[in-house]
This record gives structure tokens, C-alpha cells and sequence, in this order.
């Protein structure tokens, strides 16, 4: 079955005048959607497979494109509204056609001064009819309490928002997750990707969340942070124990433990000295 909102494999049945029609592979009688001539890759014949999205382009009608949305349906993203009309919120996901985001599916506390040019953070779903759609009620799809993780996996997270302890994010497009202000050691911004860790099992099943790698798996790649800084330095970089901890992560991407960490390591295995200036590459 043709998965709409969703990356499918489909064959070439046959290719006319406006484009390439596609069918599931070994499905004389299926339902077939139109590839557009323009995206037709050169060289392309019946009988090949194309991995194609698949939507309701503006006419409401089955369409095929190997262009890449922002998002698909069980991916939660951060779009921008481009246009509201009665229908609801349409938003940019990377399409011809914009993806609504109807009024019902948008928290009341959300409702207000919503105009083009902001971003809502939002998951992509099918509504009762079949069509591919947005909502803003993030709590009616993702579960705060999650099962299958160990400490130090890694995760996929989306920031979400703030809160006393830190920030809400996303995890796997399917959880809640915390990420605790002590584990923040730069910017981060509302929508933005990252890589994450489990850093703790909750007795509650709740997340905690890391962006760096947690115990012993964090040295390793710091070290080759800083090795690779300081030959792009010369082999000298004025940094230690007396950098505020701001300056370690905009030139490392960690936290000051981390580095501290790391350079020991570095230095315990003769790659490094530790000079009372900073620290030097081992020729």
C-alpha cells in the first residue's frame, strides 16, 4: 500500500507526456500517482524504482516528488507559517503545496497573534481522511514515559521549550525528554536538531537528555576536538584550567569537565603538554 505523507518504493509503469506514473512494485491494478516531467531523472524507463514521496498536491490529487519535505508523517519539526486563512495555518515544509495546519489541531495558548514569518514546532500526522496534515498538540502524539532505552544511547532531539529546570525536547519523534540546564553549555534555540544521549533512567520512565556522549565515550571525541583545534593553531592554544568555561565550549563544542577530561588524557598518552600558558602538541 502507498504510504501518502511518506517516503515509498515505487516502479515506473510508465512515462507520457506530463511525467512518470508509479505503482508499488508487483502491482498491475494499484494505485498509481503522477512523478512531474521535470523531476523525471534523465535516463529513467519503465521497470525502475524510485524512492518518491507521495502527497495531495494542491488540486487534492495523488502526486509523486523525490524532492525532501522538512518533515513526513511521524517526524515532528519546526516550520514557518507562510499564509492563515479560514481553513487554518499553512506552513513551509519544502513543497509546492504548504502543509495546513488546521485551527483544531493548535493549542488554545497558541491561537493568538500567529503570523507569517513565525515558527511552530509541530508533527506531521494522516487525519481521518487520509490527508496529510499538521499539529501543534504535541502531547496527543508523544508519551512522557518511555521503555527499550539503556543509559548512553543515542537519540534523535528537537528542542522544544523551556522550562524552570531546563528545556523540553523531543526524542526520537515519539517521547518527552528533559534536558537539564546543567547540561547546556551553549546556545541552544527552539525547533533546532541535535544529536542526543540518555543520560539517566528515571524511576518514572521520564528521559533525561545529554548532547554529549555521557561517562567514559565523552573523552575520546573532545580529544580529538582539541587535537585537531591545536594543529589548526600551530600546536599552541592559551587555554586551561582559568578559561571560563563559555570559552572552552565556543572553541571545543564541550563542557569544561569534559575538557579537563580530555586534555588529561591527552597528556597522560604524551600527545600534549600542560604549560602554564595553555597547552602545546607533542612534535
Amino acid at each position: 500500500m502507498i504510504l501518502f505523507g511518506s517516503f515509498n518504493t515505487l516502479r515506473v509503469q510508465r512515462i507520457t507526456g506530463p511525467g512518470a506514473f508509479l505503482g508499488e512494485p508487483g502491482e498491475r491494478d494499484g494505485l498509481e500517482v503522477l512523478l512531474p516531467g521535470r523531476q523525471v531523472p534523465e535516463g529513467c524507463k519503465a521497470g525502475d524504482e524510485l524512492e518518491a514521496f507521495v502527497y495531495h498536491d494542491s488540486e487534492d490529487r495523488p502526486v509523486a516528488t523525490l524532492q525532501r519535505p522538512k518533515a513526513q508523517v511521524g517526524e515532528v519539526a519546526s516550520l514557518c507559517i507562510v499564509a492563515t486563512n479560514d481553513a487554518g495555518v499553512f506552513l513551509d515544509w519544502g513543497l509546492p503545496k504548504d502543509l495546513l495546519l488546521p485551527y483544531n489541531e493548535i493549542p488554545r495558548e497558541l491561537k493568538l497573534n500567529l503570523e507569517p514569518g513565525q515558527y511552530l514546532l509541530v508533527m506531521v500526522f494522516q487525519d481521518d481522511t487520509g490527508r496529510v496534515a499538521a499539529s501543534a498538540r504535541l502531547d496527543d502524539f508523544l508519551a512522557k514515559e518511555a521503555g527499550g532505552f539503556n543509559e548512553g544511547d543515542k537519540v534523535g532531539v528537537v528542542i522544544s521549550n523551556r522550562t524552570d529546570l531546563g528545556w523540553r525536547v523531543v526524542v526520537n519523534n515519539r517521547y518527552w525528554g528533559l534536558l537539564h540546564a546543567s547540561e547546556v553549555f551553549g546556545k541552544v534555540k527552539a525547533g533546532t536538531r541535535h544529536d542526543g544521549w540518555i543520560k539517566t533512567l528515571r524511576a518514572d520512565r521520564r528521559l533525561n537528555i545529554a548532547l554529549v556522549p555521557p561517562g567514559p565515550a565523552r573523552i575520546d571525541p573532545a580529544a580529538q576536538k582539541i587535537l585537531d583545534r591545536l594543529q589548526a593553531e600551530g600546536g599552541f592554544m592559551a587555554v586551561g584550567d582559568k578559561t571560563p568555561p563559555e570559552a572552552i565550549y565556543t572553541l571545543f563544542g564541550v563542557s569544561k569537565k569534559v575538557f579537563k577530561q580530555a586534555i588529561g588524557s591527552l597528556f597522560k598518552a604524551h600527545r600534549i603538554v600542560i604549560e602554564a600558558g595553555g597547552i602545546r602538541l607533542v612534535k
